[in-house]
């Protein structure tokens, strides 16, 4: 059970760190959403809660709640920056589908 960011990804996560001193990480999980099942979060986050698990990844604490950690276990987060958008990807081995907008997944479990 790991998360990992790649070098894009933890580039852009240190600037956002760099800009609000008061986090510690990034938060990432799941809420219930969408025609799929589940979408993902993704925030600053300035605390850990006893039942976090935290994983560090390029210099960047990860920061997953219990409940999201078996959905998103293994996922690495990348980020995409062409000359029309920017934003996470997301290649989690967990998803077994997504809805055709791409907005929220169902996984395997």
């Amino acid at each position: 059970m790991v998360i990992t960011l790649t070098d894009a990804a933890a580039e852009q996560v240190q600037s956002y760190l760099d800009k609000d001193q008061s986090s510690i990480g990034l938060r990432f999980g799941v809420r219930s959403s969408g025609c799929s099942g589940y979408a993902y979060i993704v925030e600053l986050t300035d605390s850990v809660d006893t039942k976090d698990q935290v994983f560090e990844t390029r210099g960047i604490k990860v920061v997953v709640d219990q409940d999201s950690l078996p959905l998103v276990s293994g996922t690495e987060i990348d980020y995409i920056h062409d000359h029309l958008s920017e934003a996470f990807v997301f290649h989690n081995p967990n998803v077994a589908a997504s809805c055709g907008c791409g907005e929220s997944f169902t996984t395997k479990h």
